[in-house]
């Protein structure tokens, strides 16, 4: 274990503890202790220092446990989970996946990791991951099909994303097409989807989903965009293994049934979060900036956007869309 993680399971209780303490506990002299609080920062961790009390995180941590997301599971998703990696550390969930999929590793491959050193988005943007405060889950899922059977897949996975969430998240919930989880239009959580194969088949695709559990301040000001948190609109905030099964147990129920029955049977829920339908827009294409109103999700997942007396549809892709009212 290194000295970092040691210092890290020590002050996950949020308590406050004198560097004396620290330095006893894992055997290095003062000085060593406030050099690695000090690092603490770059895995946007807020560390306190209050003399006569010690240090102490802005708030704690519940490092994720293999064990305990499995028994959450449902049986259902545990049946079809291969494996189940958890990471201290990594540069993105996605990227590990991508490559353990390069070498063979089996459908229903999952990993999760307290922090990201390179977090990703849609587009090459960065997904801002402090260390042990939010939900970062990718998993590994193979098809028989070829890639252009996949079309709306991440729609399918906002589906299971937002049927994870707690109840106590309440009516704010919606879906932003093509991949954002939103409450109130403050961003919760993004998809992330890749996807590679030959054209005729097989193919795969590793999902990358995020969600913001307890950002810390010092990280949320990171953000370009409107955001929110499971502690800021939940009366009572999840366990981040509970929340972790729940996400994992309705990604693979998803992916599943996306397998065998395409985007149809999310529809419905689709439609009922999509946060767009009937709002000014913008869309921001390669070849320029679309302005109109969004006109629901067609079948395939298309969103149609009426600009002037023209219905147009749009398939995801380089495509980002901004509410403009």
């Amino acid at each position: 274990m290194t000295t970092r993680r040691a210092l890290l399971e020590i002050l996950a209780d949020g308590h406050f503890h004198s560097g004396e303490a620290l330095g006893a506990k894992i055997g290095i002299t003062r000085a060593g202790i406030w050099k690695q609080l000090r690092a603490l920062a770059g895995l946007g961790l807020t560390v306190y220092a209050v003399r006569g009390r010690g240090y102490r995180l802005d708030q704690p941590i519940e490092f994720l446990q293999a064990e305990a997301i499995q028994e959450n599971l449902l049986v259902a998703a545990r049946e079809r989970l291969h494996q189940l990696i958890v990471l201290h550390e990594v540069d993105s969930t996605n990227s590990h996946l991508k490559s353990l999929a390069l070498q063979g590793t089996a459908s229903g491959t999952a990993c999760l990791a307290e922090w990201q050193r390179q977090g990703r988005g849609r587009r090459g943007r960065h997904w801002v991951s402090p260390f042990g405060s939010s939900l970062y889950l990718s998993i590994l899922w193979r098809f028989p099909t070829g890639p252009a059977a996949l079309a709306g897949l991440s729609l399918a996975v906002g589906v299971a994303l937002a049927r994870a969430m707690p109840s106590s998240v309440g009516l704010g919930l919606g879906l932003k097409w093509p991949n954002d989880l939103q409450w109130k239009g403050q961003k919760l959580g993004g998809i992330l989807v890749e996807i590679a194969g030959e054209s005729s088949g097989p193919s795969y695709a590793v999902i990358g989903v995020g969600v913001n559990l307890r950002m810390p301040a010092c990280a949320g000001g990171t953000i370009d965009q409107p955001w929110t948190d499971l502690s800021r609109i939940c009366t009572e905030i999840p366990s981040r293994n509970a929340l972790a099964a729940a996400v994992l147990t309705q990604l693979i129920i998803a992916l599943q049934t996306f397998e065998s029955d395409g985007l149809s049977s999310f529809m419905n829920d689709l439609r009922d979060w999509d946060v767009t339908a009937g709002r000014a827009v913008q869309l921001d294409l390669p070849s320029g900036v679309i302005k109109g109103h969004a006109q629901g999700i067609a079948d395939d997942g298309s969103i149609m956007i009426q600009v002037g007396d023209e219905l147009r549809r749009y398939a995801s892709g380089e495509i980002s869309l901004r509410m403009t009212t």
